[in-house]
């Protein structure tokens, strides 16, 4: 819950005057602190009456001086004074209503009678009235929330001031003077009547702050439908209307101001853009998106696509976004600005920071996956912004002097892309939590700052969620806004496709493709492949994501390169994807001149031998220099894809080529004798996929299903023929191999086994076309045990994010036929939890492997087992297994949160499972997110 003002914070937010009002809320506060002996209640002179009297003259006085309490003050004395001015109206109105309620007495009565009822002062009662009345809370107009939610909040409130009249009249000795039917009926009186008349009262008034205040206009139009718009032009002009554009700012200010300000650049920053289209510019070809929005509280899954589908959807995302940061919660806590890969996420920051460029607030944009503030992946907020800061500015700034430069303008500090923090290799599930408190410090200093962040849906789940936090989760174009931006490209190309016979992707065609066409990248994917040669316009049917991504390429190559034949545009897909697992072998998005020269001639060429200087091959330029897909990152800071996930696709796309490479060597080879005893030559496949687990990316994962799922049959039973094999014998020596001077990343040989093997088992499940039985891929009788020994390396090896995507894709079930216990992966039943891949590889004997999968069943049938045979289980588990399987964390989470759980017999076992210094963070994490409150497991580590 955010921190809204309460009737008496209002008073001091407002400066008020009234001598009166501040000290019958003087003495409140005090009787609440001290007790009301000690409170000066003997030199109180104002009775109910006259209280009514000073709140409704000055409520109204609010009303009428409202521009004047605007002007003159900065963003954020602004948003406080609007929040206070409701306040005032909320109570106004209700002290109003009840003046002239029928009652069966008057205020002036009450205010008459001194003697004690039931034994408690009335001085005592009066305070406590006054603090119900005063000292509470009201509800605010936040933009998230229709005006008839907050309307029936403003209602509880005005019900609950009705239950304290209710308690202080029966104490007071005019209740004993009323007759019995008066005495019952009061109660049903006084909750019925002033809160009726009182919303009224509130709707007239609140339409009053409406009008003079645009703020509160603002959001009421968060539910009406707006036209369409792009480039969230109406957020300028809604600003605009707020307060007048800024002129005058310091050279500092003027200068990120300027940096800010990229809608005049093309729409996607590319390399060399194609010859034969034109990219719209940023303030013309990115349409104002559709979010649905929800407040995140601890309970909520946002990772879960499914989630969001019955939460709201705003209409008026443009109002929406203004209304957010003129309200008290953009200060108190940050935005969290969820969506799929290529829905927009960086370009919502680009284009918000530009709009805000000339307002009233200072935006700051932070690429949290770029060189610049990758160093300061561990460092705190402050940090990260003034590196970013630094670059924008070439000097080094101290954030607290930026904002003193400022003059008022409030900070928005746009944090893009928190996911490549998390996918890094960096645990930051509490980054969310140091944001809030960042916000909270400089606020403390008198520095109240706005933050948005952005990342992956799919990472959601492992970001610890704080107090007060709002979500948006970015939503696919409907088909009005394929057709809008569909008609931008026509303005933008038809000419030069007219040049070359053709026509630009009509809407019709690019619909076919579903989804594909929803999302806004994968859209202008659509209509560049398109461009080529109405390719879309003549084909049927729709394109997958991976074969889109294929095409594309293959087809720009081809272009770029005067159609040479398929050999030639392999070699320079292999170029791309080289780099590409440059990038993400070392967890980054930006690659190097340095670190390209070095990695792929070692890839490309295998790096045996060292041409002379005149065969000397520049690399990072022959891989970037004819591709729109890479750019140059600036001046300094190297090279990076069009998009991240063009970087995860030709990871995927190098993988099966290798895997390619591998069938064509095997076939090649035949059945000659020194073949059949020959280990196949896997060292390309090797140096593609021993580097890191292909599954940190899961989008990785998918293109790898998609582009296996155009193999045919014979050549993908082929695969995994070859590929079990290697797994057999993945830890075994290997005297000699190639293109070991491919180190993006230099890790000892342990981790790149480890990889190579989880790789392996990872494309074999994706090539069969069946689930896959671990007893077909490790033979022998000892397949379990096999199984566990590359469990267990998995888990010690691949760091957090490597074993954490591995269970996530690789689905398991245990299966025990005729006696015989067996692991099948891939089973679509098996709901992708990974329990089993973890359950066998911590199982010790098969006891413990079938305890798993009672506690496992338990979870998903409704808690079958009694909460003592869970609690026997678990203990046995946690006691006797050293890892640690996703079900014991969430029985451990369920079992916590049951009425009448023994949290004593908790204890120990959550301090058994804290135990292991190497492992504590992830633990601890899986458990805070499982239900268990932070505060008990800090109580049971002992640093309470």
């Amino acid at each position: 819950m955010i921190e809204s003002p309460s009737y008496a914070d209002a008073l001091r937010i407002l400066g008020c005057k009234d001598a009166r009002l501040v000290k019958v809320i003087g003495f409140a506060s005090a009787a609440a602190r001290t007790g009301w002996a000690l409170a000066g209640a003997g030199q109180l002179v104002t009775g109910l009456a006259d209280m009514r009297n000073s709140v409704v003259l000055y409520g109204k006085d609010v009303v009428r001086r409202m521009p004047e309490l605007k002007s003159g003050v900065d963003r954020f004395t602004r948003t406080q004074r609007l929040a206070a001015a409701h306040a005032v109206i909320v109570v106004s109105a209700y002290f109003e209503a009840l003046g002239e309620a029928k009652l069966p007495f008057t205020l002036d009565k009450l205010d008459r009678g001194d003697k004690i009822s039931h034994g408690v002062p009335t001085p005592e009662r009066f305070a406590r009235l006054v603090a119900s009345l005063l000292l509470e809370r009201l509800p605010t107009p936040e933009p998230h929330v229709p005006y008839a939610e907050t309307r029936l909040a403003v209602e509880r409130a005005y019900l609950r001031m009705s239950e304290a009249m209710a308690g202080y009249v029966g104490g007071l000795a005019v209740w004993d003077e009323l007759p019995v039917d008066d005495q019952l009926l009061l109660p049903r009186m006084l909750a019925e009547g002033p809160p009726a008349h009182a919303l009224r009262i509130y709707d007239e008034d609140y339409r009053s702050l409406a009008l003079d205040s645009h703020e509160f206009g603002v959001r009421s139009l968060v539910t009406e439908q707006p036209p369409p718009a792009t480039a969230l032009s109406r957020v300028a002009w809604l600003l605009a209307e707020l307060a007048p554009p800024r002129v005058g700012d310091r050279p500092m200010i003027h200068l990120a101001r300027m940096a800010a300000n990229l809608l005049d650049r093309p729409l996607l920053p590319a390399g060399k853009l194609p010859e034969d289209v034109s990219l719209p510019l940023l303030g013309e070809g990115y349409l104002s998106p559709r979010f649905r929005v929800a407040e995140l509280t601890r309970e909520a899954a946002p990772a879960l696509l499914s989630w969001w589908d019955d939460r709201r959807l705003l209409t008026d995302t443009e109002a929406f976004l203004v209304g957010h940061l003129t309200s008290l919660r953009a200060t108190q806590a940050p935005l969290l600005v969820l969506g799929e890969p290529g829905s927009g996420k960086t370009k919502l920051t680009e284009v918000l920071a530009a709009r805000l460029a000339r307002s009233e607030f200072l935006p700051i944009r932070v690429e949290l996956g770029s060189p610049d503030t990758n160093w300061a992946a561990r460092a705190g907020v402050t940090e990260q912004i003034e590196q970013a800061l630094a670059t924008v500015l070439g000097e080094e700034v101290a954030y607290a002097d930026l904002v003193a430069a400022a003059d008022g303008a409030m900070p928005v500090i746009l944090l893009d892309g928190f996911d490549e923090l998390v996918q890094g290799g960096v645990n930051r599930y509490d980054y969310l939590e140091q944001v809030q408190e960042f916000q909270d410090r400089e606020a403390e200093q008198g520095r109240p700052v706005a933050v948005i962040v952005t990342s992956r849906t799919v990472v959601a789940d492992r970001i610890r969620l704080p107090e007060g936090l709002l979500g948006l989760q970015l939503q696919p174009f409907d088909d009005d806004q394929v057709r809008q931006w569909l008609k931008i490209w026509d303005q933008a190309n038809r000419a030069r496709l007219a040049r070359r016979d053709l026509k630009p992707l009509p809407a019709e065609a690019a619909l076919v493709h579903g989804e594909m066409a929803r999302q806004p990248l994968l859209l202008l994917l659509l209509a560049l492949y398109d461009a080529g040669g109405n390719a879309l316009q003549h084909d049927h049917g729709p394109l997958g994501r991976a074969r889109l991504y294929e095409v594309l390429l293959r087809d720009y190559t081809e272009r770029e390169t005067g159609g040479v034949r398929r050999v030639a545009i392999d070699q320079e897909l292999v170029l791309l994807g080289a780099v590409a697992l440059s990038m993400l072998a070392r967890g980054r998005q930006v690659i190097t001149d340095e670190a390209l020269e070095r990695d792929l001639p070692a890839l490309c060429q295998g790096g045996e031998d060292e041409p002379d200087e005149e065969g000397r091959i520049d690399w990072a330029r022959k891989a970037t220099e004819r591709f729109f897909f890479v750019r140059r990152n600036g001046p300094r800071n190297g090279y990076a894809f069009l998009h991240a996930t063009f970087a995860e696709f030709l990871v995927a796309w190098l993988a099966m080529y290798a895997l390619r490479d591998l069938d064509r060597r095997r076939r090649l080879a035949g059945d000659e004798p020194l073949a059949l005893v020959q280990a196949v030559d896997d060292d390309l496949l090797y140096a593609v996929t021993s580097h890191s687990c292909l599954a940190e990316r899961g989008a990785t994962v998918g293109f790898t299903m998609e582009l296996l799922d155009e193999v045919p049959s014979a050549v993908r039973a082929r695969c995994v023929e070859l590929l079990a094999g290697l797994l057999r014998r993945s830890l075994h020596e290997r005297p000699r191999r190639h293109f070991t001077g491919f180190r993006p990343v230099r890790h000892t040989l342990t981790r790149r086994l480890a990889a190579y093997s989880a790789n392996l088992t990872l494309l074999i499940v994706c090539a069969s076309e069946e689930p896959v039985r671990v007893s077909s891929i490790l033979s022998g009788p000892d397949h379990l045990e096999q199984w566990s020994s590359l469990s267990h390396l998995w888990k010690g090896q691949l760091g957090q994010e490597g074993w954490t995507g591995l269970v996530t894709a690789l689905s398991a079930q245990r299966v025990v036929e005729d006696g015989k216990e067996d692991v099948v992966l891939g089973a679509a039943e098996s709901g992708g939890m990974g329990d089993v891949v973890v359950a066998v590889a911590t199982g010790h004997t098969p006891r413990h492997r079938r305890l798993l999968d009672l506690l496992v069943r338990s979870l998903g049938e409704g808690r079958f087992l009694p909460y003592r045979d869970r609690l026997a289980i678990l203990d046995e588990l946690v006691r006797t297994v050293a890892v640690r399987s996703p079900a014991m964390h969430r029985a451990l989470g369920a079992m916590w949160a049951e009425d009448g759980a023994d949290h004593a017999e908790l204890r120990p076992l959550l301090r058994a499972m804290l135990a292991d210094p190497a492992d504590r963070i992830g633990t601890w994490e899986q458990l805070v997110k499982a239900g268990i409150p932070e505060t008990a497991l800090w109580e049971i580590q002992g640093l309470d």
